[in-house]
């Protein structure tokens, strides 16, 4: 799981190697269409689509409409109110929201390592996001939509934990990815995407849904059906841990004492609950 959300953390530096013509909104959509492609075509390749037959349809709408809405989401909040705060928002809010609904819908009740883990790696993005960002610029009904996202992929991850239980991960990918792919197609078509003609343009279309989507989802679902979702969710914060570590090792990005205080933090809780989960 650890080494799934690490993959996303180098979304954030491929698309600032992207040509400047690529929208982040168009790179979204772009990572769901060539990460669901590429997901069918690993489980037609394997075949191993014969258990989509076992999954419940409304779980599985839930779950692809919880998937193709997070980017929406995340990039509207974004530009409302900032990259810093719909960043920490989104970030923070995703274990604690997944441990509420963990304990509500699945019966899962979280060890007390969670608990700190949690508060460790909340308080690292927002020592890590906070300082890049300006409070005074802070728009609620961004905070609201960065809160969705971070509702959305709750949700994908709880809804996914479930599902995961009745179909092959493999499957599962496949479904949910092309479902969501297909959802923001025309997101995706809406400005024609010609940034990608670019070989840049190509290399980062190809990384986000080869490795950024389709080998990190892989990873991350295999290991959500041996974990507890809000686990899950927590340890996925090595996300924003990876990104800021590649931003200033090969963006060149300032990193502020708090900064470093908000990785170190960040790190120990990945390492508390890959220890002892």
């Amino acid at each position: 799981m650890v080494l799934g959300a690490m993959l996303w953390g180098t979304t954030g530096t491929a698309q600032a190697l992207a040509p400047q013509t690529a929208t982040p909104l168009g790179i979204g959509a772009a990572r769901m269409v060539f990460g669901g492609a590429a997901l069918l075509g690993v489980a037609l390749i394997r075949r191993s689509l014969g258990t989509v037959r076992n999954l419940p349809l409304p779980l599985t709408l839930l779950s692809i409409t919880a998937m193709a809405s997070y980017q929406p989401f995340f990039f509207a909040g974004v530009a409302r109110t900032g990259v810093a705060v719909g960043s920490v928002v989104t970030v923070g809010s995703s274990p604690i929201l997944a441990g509420l609904l963990a304990f509500f819908f699945l019966r899962e009740v979280p060890a007390r390592i969670w608990y700190l883990s949690t508060a460790l790696a909340v308080a690292g993005c927002i020592l890590l996001m906070l300082p890049r960002g300006d409070l005074s610029t802070v728009d609620p009904a961004g905070v609201l939509l960065a809160l969705m996202a971070g509702l959305s992929y709750s949700t994908f991850v709880l809804t996914g934990k479930r599902l995961s239980r009745v179909c092959t991960v493999d499957a599962l990918n496949a479904v949910v990815f092309s479902g969501a792919g297909l959802l923001l197609l025309p997101v995706f078509l809406l400005r024609p995407p010609v940034w990608m003609l670019d070989v840049r343009g190509a290399l980062a279309a190809l990384h986000l849904g080869l490795l950024a989507t389709a080998a990190a989802y892989v990873l991350f679902l295999r290991g959500l059906t041996r974990v507890p979702a809000a686990t899950g969710v927590t340890l996925s914060l090595a996300e924003p841990l990876t990104a800021t570590i590649l931003g200033f090792v090969l963006l060149g990005e300032r990193l502020e004492p708090l900064g470093f205080l908000g990785v170190g933090l960040l790190l120990l809780s990945v390492v508390l609950l890959s220890v002892r989960p």
